[in-house]
């Protein structure tokens, strides 16, 4: 494990933005309720990622069938602190589990599922710290729908305005309108059991 692992975030005092990318139809019912409702799925997992740029890279910067909306789902800390809490990484890794058989049992149990996957530029490439995804199950995710959440906000119409400015070789004016993202301060307690 070479690359760095930080979770990059747009975070307050009290709140932390991920991003998901969805069909019309989820994110349409989505923004209005202000929270995910049918025909969004709380029987499979959903995966929360608070790097823009990592989403994009995954959704095509929206071009992809199924991700053409971008959202940021704005939720709260505690919630994410216990996501992480409660999380299993999707593969063995010795720092963080006593032997495979240990990770392997944690791992089916786990009602939150943690992946790390190199950071992107704004072209696609990868960077050398890695950014996080979490995974959260059926065990949980009714209360990121119903508690966690604080807010919806559509960002289709930026990514559109970024991926022209890409398209048409100005980067420097995509960047400019990236969101902020700082280092988030994970709980020491947590760093080993995320492989961090």
């Amino acid at each position: 494990m070479s690359a760095t692992r930080e979770v990059r975030a747009d975070y307050d005092r009290t709140s932390i933005v991920m991003y998901q990318a969805y069909p019309d139809a989820i994110a349409d019912v989505a923004v209005k309720a202000q929270t995910f409702r049918p025909p969004f799925s709380t029987g499979r997992m959903t995966w929360i990622k608070p790097s823009f740029l990592w989403l994009m890279h995954r959704s095509n910067w929206g071009r992809k069938s199924g991700q053409e909306r971008t959202l940021a789902v704005r939720i709260r800390r505690a919630g994410w602190v216990e996501a992480l809490s409660a999380a299993v990484l999707t593969s063995f890794e010795p720092k963080a589990h006593a032997s495979p058989e240990a990770w392997r049992k944690a791992f089916e149990a786990a009602p939150v599922h943690v992946q790390w996957d190199p950071e992107r530029t704004l072209r696609g490439a990868g960077l050398p710290h890695d950014s996080i995804q979490v995974g959260l199950g059926r065990a949980i995710i009714q209360r990121f729908v119903d508690d966690w959440i604080v807010s919806i906000t559509d960002l289709t119409p930026l990514v559109q305005k970024m991926r022209k400015h890409l398209d048409e070789g100005r980067a420097d004016h995509a960047a400019r309108l990236l969101p902020k993202e700082a280092v988030f301060p994970v709980p020491d307690a947590l760093m080993r059991p995320l492989g961090m």
